[in-house]
């Protein structure tokens, strides 16, 4: 099952790359003067020996403020407990730290792990939030013996999109080869956790605007509630997703937010969670949906 290079929408195997202008050449008009930088970014398998801190911070990241309510040491090592299930992607070769990494773990098969309780607990919380996430309730429940694959995946700020297809299209070959070794990968439901975020007006401008706020309404009023993705790739698997939804995260720390997120425009932001159910006949459909959408045009 081992892999070394990224799989492409073919099958070859091929090193992914990003183009990025340099500094140097980001302020310039011409396009002659502009040169491009290649990143070759390679998929490993999730290493035990190597892989821990790097995980682990990128949990952190992607349970947010959040991800103090679990132990996260846990649950990376239950990520590396299962190596040939899952993809890292880094640039330095199979001994440095990943940049980026996808896998799934069975929610059923490790209902008695005390992290995976704490997740199925605070996922069944959020759910119940809303009544459109009915059967995300059904399946979270204590009573429910439903085999869910719970998919982790997150990156880097900086690493492009585009090495999301590939973690996703090795993901869906693993399981395949986990099949034919009768290991319990046989799922009738995926839960992708992510993350969103909405534009909020910095407590910064709340403290400027008091003095005259008789003279004149709060920035608040035409702040736009949308809720935009940190990750492209969602808003795709949103469309095959029969539940999802936003949540607030539980710890007070994410009130504080919105001014140290603040850079380089006016708005705050505050990030919140994002949960989505996809029925396990419809991933392959979505991988291939967001491959369609990130490939080079």
């Amino acid at each position: 099952m081992a892999k070394r290079k990224e799989s492409s929408a073919n099958g070859k195997e091929k090193p992914a790359k990003e183009s990025r202008k340099s500094s140097e050449d980001a302020d310039s008009s011409s396009d002659d003067d502009m040169s491009n930088v290649d990143v070759d970014f390679e998929l490993f398998d999730p290493q035990p020996a190597h892989d821990f801190h790097g995980l682990k911070t990128l949990l952190r990241q992607l349970f947010d403020v959040d991800g103090d309510l679990f132990d996260l040491s846990a649950l990376t090592d239950l990520i590396l407990a299962q190596p040939l299930l899952g993809s890292t992607v880094k640039v330095e070769g199979n001994e440095s730290d990943p940049y980026a990494f996808l896998t799934v773990l069975n929610l059923q098969t490790h209902r008695d792990v005390p992290v995976i309780q704490d997740i199925r607990k605070y996922l069944h919380g959020k759910a119940s939030e809303s009544p459109s996430r009915s059967r995300l309730r059904q399946l979270l429940s204590p009573e429910s013996s439903a085999q869910v694959g719970l998919i982790l995946t997150e990156r880097l700020i900086n690493i492009p999109a585009e090495v999301v297809p590939p973690m996703y299209g090795m993901l869906l070959e693993e399981i395949t080869w986990a099949l034919e070794e009768k290991e319990p990968y046989e799922f009738t439901d995926y839960i992708i956790i992510s993350k969103t975020y909405k534009e909020v007006e910095s407590s910064a401008d709340r403290e400027a605007d008091r003095p005259r706020k008789k003279s004149r309404g709060s920035k608040s009023a035409n702040i736009n509630a949308e809720t935009f993705y940190f990750h492209v790739e969602d808003e795709v698997l949103q469309q095959h997703a029969t539940e999802f939804g936003s949540y607030a995260y539980s710890r007070k720390d994410a009130e504080n937010t919105p001014d140290s997120r603040r850079a380089f425009q006016e708005l705050g932001i505050r990030p919140q969670g994002h949960i989505m159910l996809i029925p396990a006949s419809k991933l392959e459909g979505a991988v291939q949906a967001i491959t369609r959408f990130l490939s080079p045009t």
